[in-house]
């Protein structure tokens, strides 16, 4: 060996050629098998600490209850269940229709896979095995205790409309709560369907956990938050003012009117001087109206208007415009045992007492006089303060003045000397078009009911029983 070799570290002779290691590089390799050789020992080991090992393998599961809260990841998605990883040993399955409180979903459009999600379990272990689990249920227990909560602080909850069902809205707070169709505005809303897909507030009025209810208003809510415009706006309304509006809605008992802060409601006996079965006949939502306010009830928030104030009442008009002793053509609209109903003008009645039906005695208002029959009559007396005429059928056929309303017609100038009608409707070298008798003194029809082209009357044979007016 020469002076330039150096024997190998086992004491053996080296190879011509080979690269002798450093010391250094010994020592890595030392450390290096020493460390394998550890790791082996650990694994040879027994570590359990005299526990099975499968009881070391459910150690490391998750452990929970049937009603319990469990989180996980989602790992698969189908049409209709969804895979969720708690750490157990096989996957939980949370049914399509426990994914969420609408009904009929699409799963991928609840879950995506990867997202983190509770769920409550509903069944450790279903006739397959499977472990039963629910998005919504859990999402329920959840915001049950936050909308308690918001109740008694009276807060405001929010959430989407996403079912229109009878009698109301369903909104998804976490849950399903109700909203009545009454509770959904200020004032009724005929189309509800609007408001699906909408995010809206509101306040939370009952709360029944059993029943699993909840009972919102929006109307509370948006009272609650408009009161201080409500409040200026009442103030500043006082009775006697006429208003523009709009109709808003229209009830079976009247219509209410948006003034542009508030509504008010013309009950159906202040919608027209006329009777009204149906307020629809007179007006419909979205119709512009003039209305004056009757009254303000401040603590209350209540307005109430009146359409018909602002017209023309038809029977001071008739009142004023016709005297005692005027003959006006009238229709025959009721029978009562006292007598008969004549309508003598728009909205305008007048009672025929059974003793003013016919100069003879009448037992029964049906044996003059039938509903439907037009005749004339004459007015015997006008009670302003009470509204009342009082009208007759006997002392129309004696004969009087027409109103002023018929006078074109029935006046003076269409009679001739011998008290013969020849005014409009009268047929020359025919049938007379009317038949009455009258005065040559402008006195009108007589006892003959009369039949004018103009007004086509029926004939009342009862009422031309007796002398003809001398002319």
């Amino acid at each position: 060996m020469s002076k330039h070799e150096t024997p190998g570290v086992d004491g053996t002779e080296p190879e011509i050629g080979a690269v002798e290691p450093t010391p250094a590089s010994s020592a890595v390799e030392t450390a290096a098998t020493d460390a394998e050789r550890g790791a082996i020992t650990e694994v040879v080991l027994d570590d359990l600490g005299g526990m099975s090992l499968s009881d070391a393998i459910d150690a490391t599961l998750v452990s929970f209850d049937e009603g319990g809260l469990v989180s996980g990841t989602v790992v698969k998605i189908d049409s209709d269940e969804v895979l969720l990883d708690i750490g157990f040993k096989s996957e939980g399955v949370i049914p399509s229709k426990e994914l969420s409180i609408r009904n009929d979903v699409n799963p991928g459009e609840v879950v995506t896979l990867g997202e983190e999600l509770e769920a409550l379990v509903l069944q450790k272990e279903d006739k397959d095995g499977r472990l039963i689990l629910s998005k919504k249920r859990a999402q329920y227990e959840r915001a049950w205790g936050t909308i308690e909560r918001v109740k008694d602080e009276e807060g405001v909850v929010s959430g989407p409309v996403i079912e229109v069902v009878k009698g109301g809205l369903i909104l998804d707070i976490g849950l399903r709560g109700f909203l009545p169709a009454s509770l959904v505005d200020l004032r009724r809303v005929r189309d509800l369907q609007q408001f699906v897909g909408r995010t809206i507030e509101c306040k939370i009025i009952e709360l029944d956990k059993n029943r699993n209810n909840v009972v919102l208003s929006r109307r509370a809510y948006l009272e609650e938050t408009q009161r201080e415009q409500r409040d200026e706006f009442l103030e500043n309304l006082k009775p006697g003012e006429v208003r523009q509006g709009v109709v808003s809605s229209v009830v079976n008992f009247g219509a209410f009117v948006d003034l542009g802060g508030m509504d008010g409601l013309v009950h159906v006996s202040e919608l027209s001087w006329q009777h009204v079965d149906y307020p629809s006949s007179v007006v419909q939502v979205g119709d512009e109206v003039k209305v004056k306010v009757l009254d303000v009830d401040v603590p209350r928030e209540r307005i109430s208007l009146s359409l018909k104030a602002t017209q023309q009442d038809p029977w001071q008009e008739f009142a004023t415009s016709h005297e005692v002793g005027e003959l006006v053509y009238g229709r025959v609209t009721k029978l009562v045992p006292f007598g008969a109903f004549v309508q003598v003008g728009d909205g305008i009645e007048g009672l025929v007492h059974i003793s003013e039906m016919a100069v003879h005695h009448v037992e029964a208002p049906e044996q003059v006089v039938t509903p439907g029959e037009e005749l004339w009559v004459k007015i015997i007396d006008i009670d302003i303060d009470r509204r009342r005429i009082s009208l007759s059928i006997k002392q129309a056929a004696e004969g009087g003045v027409v109103a002023a309303e018929y006078k074109d017609q029935f006046g003076e100038h269409a009679y001739d000397e011998h008290g013969n009608y020849i005014g409009p409707g009268f047929a020359e070298g025919g049938e007379a078009a009317a038949e009455t008798g009258a005065s040559t003194e402008g006195s009108g029809p007589g006892d003959a009911a009369v039949e004018a082209v103009a007004l086509a009357p029926a004939v009342d044979e009862h009422a031309t029983e007796g002398s003809v007016a001398e002319g």
